[in-house]
């Protein structure tokens, strides 16, 4: 007896669609309400993501984009992605690849807010995990290119902690 497959089975259509339903339900049950914005308050967003895409860049690029030794960012489809408030300005990035991205930022206060493709490509954003304001709640599961990580970050929890900035009341000495 030929096999038959779903189309031809009621069943087992009925089956695959359940299933397809429950797969659907279960990304759904994943996604964490997040919001945030920029630091002066212009840009302001919300979006549905998967605490499980939440990853770490060390690549140049991303640490001179950020200011800092790597970027940290969650990723979310753009149908689940809604800008409430503000108009980014967009800088047009191109990766060693060739591939272009959007970088958008704050036109005020320059916070970057997300990073996103240019093309026909799936739209995924990339938002800046610092302007989340959930950002305690997502822990990153994934460093990419780790070969641009800068040497020290390894040890970076035997360097000494100050709390926070204490008010100088006297000029800082030249070191």
């Amino acid at each position: 007896m030929p096999a038959r497959g779903a189309k031809g089975d009621p069943a087992l259509a009925a089956l695959v669609r359940d299933r397809q339903d429950l797969v659907g339900d279960m990304r759904r049950f994943r996604l964490m309400k997040i919001d945030g914005g920029c630091h002066c308050g212009y840009i302001t967003y919300e979006a549905e993501a998967d605490p499980e895409k939440v990853g770490i860049c060390h690549c140049s690029d991303c640490q001179k984009l950020s200011g800092s030794a790597f970027r940290t960012a969650i990723r979310v489809t753009s149908d689940n992605f809604r800008m409430l408030s503000g108009e980014p300005t967009i800088y047009a990035k191109t990766a060693e690849s060739g591939a272009k991205s959007a970088q958008a930022f704050c036109p005020r206060c320059g916070s970057p807010i997300y990073a996103a493709r240019f093309g026909d490509a799936p739209k995924f954003y990339n938002i800046r995990l610092g302007t989340v304001r959930q950002r305690d709640q997502l822990v990153p599961k994934c460093q990419f290119w780790s070969r641009s990580e800068l040497h020290w970050l390894p040890s970076l929890a035997t360097i000494p902690k100050v709390e926070k900035q204490e008010r100088r009341t006297e000029p800082r000495s030249p070191a």
